[in-house]
């Protein structure tokens, strides 16, 4: 079995406030090799940050996109893949900009679950790794999904539906809730020659349950459940 991709959700929420430079270097110090973290528009200055929503922006320490790429192209995070969640539309070009000006676009994976977004990037950006974030359907939280009726439709048609944009070369990844994420989801995007990654799971046996159905990495706000 393919060793399991740790991702460190906004760094290490657990260990240090999360989308934090702090919090990156805490991911980085548990061992993870990836980080994920979320590239937010600012309407005060204009400036990409990064941060999940208006309110973690306004609660400060969210350091703008360009701060957090130079922080993660020191030496100490050579080999940490990095993921950018972006959460505005419309910055496409930005984006690139900032992980051009940190030589970061060859360890950088964008994801969201705008599809405007990543067939604008697609253009732009050949070369990059591209995820689609599922599902973009409200009601989801740290639990399974609110409606099961929608939540176990939206399960069934997610393999088919996705395994087809990977196949037809719009997105390289899923990056699905872990209440989305079956063996029938699993063999489809590994057939489809794609990746899959698991957000957000903070339960240790819930990471063995995933690594064993076989996908490509885990999401988690505490590092330390990897071992």
């Amino acid at each position: 079995m393919p060793a399991l991709i740790r991702v460190g959700h906004k760094g290490a929420p657990a260990l240090a406030p999360g989308n934090t430079l702090a919090s990156f270097d805490a991911a980085l110090a548990a061992g993870v090799d990836m980080i994920e973290f979320d590239v937010l528009l600012s309407r005060e200055d204009s400036e990409l940050h990064v941060a999940h929503d208006r309110g973690e922006l306004a609660r400060g320490g969210c350091p703008t996109l360009a701060q957090a790429l130079a922080h993660m192209s020191a030496p100490r995070y050579a080999g940490v893949r990095l993921q950018l969640d972006v959460k505005s539309r419309d910055c496409e070009d930005r984006v690139l900009g900032a992980l051009d000006g940190a030589g970061a676009r060859s360890r950088a994976m964008i994801s969201t679950a705008v599809s405007r977004t990543l067939v604008r990037f697609r253009v732009l950006a050949p070369d990059l790794k591209l995820a689609w974030t599922v599902p973009e359907i409200p009601g989801v939280t740290g639990t399974p999904l609110i409606t099961p009726t929608l939540g176990h439709l939206y399960r069934d048609l997610l393999p088919r539906r996705a395994a087809a944009r990977i196949e037809a070369g719009a997105i390289d990844a899923l990056v699905a809730h872990w209440s989305m994420v079956t063996s029938e989801l699993v063999d489809a995007i590994g057939a489809a020659g794609g990746e899959i990654y698991a957000w957000t799971v903070d339960d240790a046996a819930e990471i063995a349950r995933l690594h064993a159905l076989g996908v490509t990495g885990v999401i988690t706000n505490d590092p330390r459940l990897f071992g």
